[in-house]
């Protein structure tokens, strides 16, 4: 019984003496518990954009509705022509035909993206992001206005004699950038000069594409849109969209499409998310090694901290152990103090994730459209306060055990 009295009467005496330390040193302290709060903030951040761009990336494939996915490799940037983007899917509307024709596809959808001169007057043109594809169908939601009205006539088997529907479909930004609504005319195109000569008229709004690209977004028909850019003789396109029959597996489908046309890659939508992480693996790895910098260079600051103020306090561990208390003793209570900054520090980093990953959320969602690009959860924050609190505890013991090596009082007991 007196054992464990003495033991609980020594953990007091340490926790008062570390606690003294937190109040009497406050510049020290606040040092401390910000580097700690730092590298908490960067760790819970970072996982959080990992586990947001991920579900973000499965709720857009999602809701698109689709099973496969064909294209030609990735989309290419190309300055020198018009509409600046390489799409890489040759006479889709044929490609297409020939898949929908398949046993258990329901439908193959060709789809482009291109960039566009846009104008409210024919005089003040803003580059925009053109997709041709079909505004309407279950998968496409309308907020205001309505659908197509029309299939893309213009192509017209590939003639692409066909009339023009200048139809044209906005999201709510569009509509705000350019100040019309559905009624009103923009004029669109691959060039200022044929934007001037193809004015096309609003009628519906939908955030359906827009939310996809994660950009303000003008949809026409396909044809319409490869008529505007200058690409009707190589019916060009980003990709083929295709939904399988009910009852079909979707296996057998992409492999029978795969052998049917080699040249081009199939993929469903888990493997289309990889397909384009991967091609932004140079900039997904420069941001890890910004935040693995900020990291290191938290837990560098808190174990640098811990070990100046322990050695500073040298004589003080010299005292307590003149007092008679043992080494160990001394190396718990820095220990327990370093415990205790650990703590406050993660806490901290904690409570200051929730308004940075509300900013950087607004930030993102205001340029790019994407929402929810960092997702917080327990496991995370739990785990980044779990790495403070480690870090503080290991760090703060192994200095302490230096510090007492060249104590001469704690010499003596060696």
């Amino acid at each position: 019984m007196i054992r464990p009295l003495r033991a609980v009467q020594r953990l007091r005496a340490m926790a008062g003496v570390a606690g003294a330390w937190i109040r009497h040193d406050p510049a020290r302290t606040t040092l401390a518990v910000v580097g700690i709060a730092l590298a908490v903030l960067a760790a819970t951040v970072l996982a959080g954009v990992g586990v947001g761009v991920l579900a973000t990336a499965e709720t857009k494939f999602d809701a698109a509705d689709r099973d496969l996915w064909v294209t030609g490799g990735p989309v290419r940037f190309d300055p020198g022509t018009v509409g600046g983007i390489e799409n890489t899917v040759v006479d889709a509307h044929e490609v297409a035909d020939g898949i929908e024709s398949r046993d258990g596809v329901e439908t193959a959808v060709p789809m482009a993206f291109q960039s566009v001169y846009v104008s409210p007057n024919g005089s003040d043109f803003q580059t925009h992001v053109g997709a041709g594809a079909p505004a309407r169908g279950p998968s496409v939601s309308i907020a205001e206005g309505n659908p197509f009205r029309n299939d893309d006539v213009h192509y017209a088997n590939g003639s692409y004699d066909g009339p023009m529907t200048h139809e044209l479909v906005i999201d709510r930004q569009t509509a705000n950038r350019f100040d019309v609504t559905v009624g009103d005319t923009l004029h669109v195109g691959g060039t200022i000069e044929t934007a001037r000569n193809h004015e096309f008229t609003v009628v519906g709004i939908s955030p359906t594409y827009s939310r996809f690209l994660g950009t303000p977004t003008v949809t026409m028909h396909l044809s319409e849109l490869q008529e505007v850019t200058g690409t009707t003789a190589s019916d060009r396109a980003t990709f083929i969209t295709v939904d399988v029959r009910d009852g079909a597996e979707t296996a057998a489908v992409k492999a029978e499409i795969e052998r049917a046309h080699p040249d081009y890659e199939v993929r469903t939508n888990e493997e289309q998310i990889r397909a384009i992480l991967g091609e932004q693996a140079v900039v997904l790895a420069a941001a890890a090694s910004l935040v693995t910098l900020a990291v290191a260079g938290g837990l560098a600051l808190t174990a640098n901290v811990l070990s100046s103020v322990i050695y500073q306090r040298r004589r003080e561990l010299s005292v307590l152990r003149a007092l008679g208390w043992s080494r160990w003793t001394t190396v718990g209570t820095t220990t327990l103090w370093a415990l205790f900054l650990g703590l406050l520090g993660s806490v901290l980093g904690v409570l200051a994730t929730f308004p940075v990953a509300f900013g950087m959320n607004r930030l993102v969602g205001s340029i790019v459209g994407f929402d929810g690009v960092v997702r917080l959860s327990p496991r995370i924050l739990v785990g980044g306060a779990g790495l403070g609190i480690a870090v503080s505890l290991v760090s703060g013991f192994l200095v302490a055990v230096l510090v007492s090596r060249h104590d001469p009082v704690a010499g003596a007991d060696r």
